[in-house]
Parts: C-alpha cells; sequence; structure tokens
C-alpha cells in the first residue's frame, strides 16, 4: 500500500470517451504481447480497451488505493476481473523478482515528476525483447490550466520522448494521434482556457471528431496531433 492520492477529478468524465480509446487501443495492441504491467491503471477505464483476455498475467498496478476501489469495482462489471491481477503501489512495491513483457504507462507518465527515472525502473522489469508503451499528451504550448488542475508535470512531443529513453532500450515508434483534436485543443489553449471540459464537449469530440482524426492522422503520417504514443524495445 502507498499514501499516494491522485489529484485529479477527470477520470470518470473521460471514462465515456469510447472511440478515442478503442483508436489509440488499436494502435497499441500489436505492441502487447505476453505478461503485461499496466502502471497507474486508475479505475480501471482504459483495461478493456487493451483485451487482456489472455493466458499470459496482466497487472493492474494503481499507488492510490481510492481508486483501487473503483478499479476492482469496474474491472468486475466489465467482466475483466477474472483476468487481471490489481495491486496497490508502483513499481518499488512489485516483487523484486517479477519480470514482463510490456509495461503499459497510458495517460500516465505526464503526472510522474521523474519521469526519466520512472522509465529507467521500468526497464528494469523488462524481459529480452520486452517493450515500453507510452500514450501521452502532446505539446507543451498546449499546456493549459487543465493539465495544471489533474497534476501534469508536462506535456511531451517526439523529440522529449527520445531524450528519456531508457538504457538498453531504442525507439520503435514515437507519432502522434488525434490531429483534428490538436485544433480544439489549440481553440481551448488560446480562446477558452478552460481547466476542464464539459460532457457535452467530450461528446462532441469523441463522436465527431476522433472519426475525422482516423482519416487524418493516416494522410498526415501521424506528424501532427494532440497525444503522442512512444513505443521502446529493449534490445
Amino acid at each position: 500500500m502507498t499514501d499516494f492520492e491522485y489529484v485529479g477529478t477527470e477520470l470518470e468524465l473521460f471514462a465515456m470517451v469510447h472511440n478515442w480509446k478503442s483508436y489509440w487501443a488499436r494502435r497499441l495492441r500489436p505492441f502487447i504481447v505476453g505478461d503485461v504491467l499496466e502502471v497507474g491503471a486508475g479505475i480501471g477505464a482504459n483495461t478493456p480497451f487493451l483485451n487482456p483476455k489472455t493466458n499470459s498475467r496482466w497487472v493492474c498496478l494503481e499507488p492510490d488505493a481510492r481508486l483501487l476501489t473503483q478499479l476492482n469495482g469496474n474491472l468486475a462489471q466489465s467482466n475483466q476481473l477474472r483476468y487481471c491481477e490489481v495491486a496497490c503501489g508502483t513499481l518499488e512495491s512489485l516483487d523484486a523478482r517479477d519480470r514482463f513483457d510490456t509495461i503499459l504507462y497510458i495517460d500516465v507518465l505526464e503526472h510522474i515528476e521523474n519521469d526519466r527515472k520512472e522509465l529507467e525502473n521500468g526497464a528494469s522489469r523488462l524481459r529480452d525483447g520486452g517493450r515500453i508503451i507510452v500514450l501521452a499528451p502532446a505539446h507543451s504550448w498546449l499546456f493549459t490550466p487543465f493539465d495544471a488542475s489533474i497534476g501534469h508535470f508536462r506535456r511531451y512531443n517526439r523529440q522529449m520522448l527520445k531524450e528519456i529513453t531508457p538504457s538498453g532500450l531504442h525507439p520503435e515508434q514515437i507519432i502522434y494521434l488525434d490531429s483534428a483534436g490538436l485544433l480544439l485543443s489549440l481553440a481551448n489553449r488560446f480562446l477558452l482556457r478552460q481547466s476542464m471540459p464539459s460532457r457535452e464537449q467530450l461528446r462532441i469530440w469523441d463522436s465527431v471528431i476522433i472519426p475525422v482524426s482516423r482519416v487524418l492522422d493516416g494522410c498526415l503520417l501521424n506528424a501532427f496531433g494532440k497525444s503522442v504514443v512512444g513505443v521502446w524495445k529493449k534490445q
């Protein structure tokens, strides 16, 4: 157990964006193999989209005991709990012998002050040929009161992710997602300056903008977007 308490209030609000979650999960799923560690699993809103229905091990790691209760309940409700182990803590809390083939940071790394150290610790938990996968908000110039209110230390670009590549790993893919959503983020950054999107705004983004991004991202070769994906593989 830890005394960590998550400061954000957006997890349940963003649990409703199914199109977005399905989109990035489809892009990440080919890299997810073997035994999986999902760091900062939150309330379990992302886990079902990553399809942990395999014979391999899937560990949902969450340091906030309050969120852990919701995590267990949501995984049970989505019929995922029988495929997952749930643990309260951080990487340091795990058994020193634990090793994984895939370690996931889904909208998590931006909440960790020493992100370089976190990835190094993650790399030490990987088996040979294993991967670390990160999904994070993109572009420092899009940092808004919303980011600050939910405990973000930063937003990332491709170069920033390359610079924190852990020892013994090499970048396999670093791309942007949601090019159409980037325009909405720009509007919020310079015009609306909201600390939290409304449910209606999220509904429009998820139902209208994400389908557009699915098409545009490929046309633009994933060179633009409001989120960034990093995949590193252990040599």
